[in-house]
């Protein structure tokens, strides 16, 4: 039984690293630009004989 309330502690351990892992990555920026990714793909990239001139 006492396997059970490790086990709660290091989930609930687990959870908050991950919170604030998300908390310090939303103060960082990581999520400022979403429009961008989406049409990356679109965009066609140049030429690698193009691209070393």
């Amino acid at each position: 039984m006492s396997i059970i309330y490790f086990l709660i502690g290091c989930s609930v351990l687990l959870a908050l690293i991950f919170l604030g892992a998300f908390f310090w990555a939303q103060r960082q920026g990581q999520h400022d630009d979403l429009y961008t990714p989406s049409v990356r793909i679109l965009l066609d990239d140049e030429p690698e004989d193009e691209q070393k001139k």
